[in-house]
């Protein structure tokens, strides 16, 4: 285990803020077809976080309920405002409140450069075009 450190994030809109501590250990990329659907990307970039040190700034999150891929049940919050989602966890009835570990979505982060990813899970869904994109042509902007 890496040391903690303090990561603060917001929502698109700024309606939700809060910070936590994160072991940058914890960081993942995530290829489920739920992390594709729910991300309308290829993947989402997480870090886990224990519930106990997730500090809610502002705003309340909106839960929305589903079983993953996994087949375990899944507490998904967003921002019902802007829609970014947050987080997902475990069901309260499955995992004690507070004891529960929170996939924050890193790219709501100050700290996101600072979180690389250390593995790779739910593999075989993964997008096979979008495991290498460093030889595509780079443009600063928008063309």
């Amino acid at each position: 285990m890496s040391e903690l450190m303090t990561i603060h994030g917001s929502c698109h809109c700024g309606d939700i803020v809060f910070e936590a501590q994160a072991d940058p250990d914890r960081s993942v990329i995530c290829h489920c077809t739920d992390c594709q659907i729910m991300s309308g990307g290829p993947y989402r970039s997480i870090v886990q976080v224990k519930e106990a040190t997730f500090n809610l700034l502002q705003g309340e999150p909106k839960p929305y309920f589903k079983v993953g891929d996994s087949g375990n049940r899944r507490e998904l919050c967003f921002c019902a405002n802007c829609g970014s989602h947050i987080y997902a966890t475990s069901v309260v009835e499955d995992v004690p409140l507070g004891q529960r570990m929170l996939g924050i979505r890193t790219g709501l982060l100050q700290e996101v450069a600072q979180l690389t990813p250390q593995v790779q899970v739910w593999c075989q869904s993964k997008v096979p075009w979008a495991q290498n994109i460093a030889s595509l042509p780079e443009i600063q902007g928008q063309s």
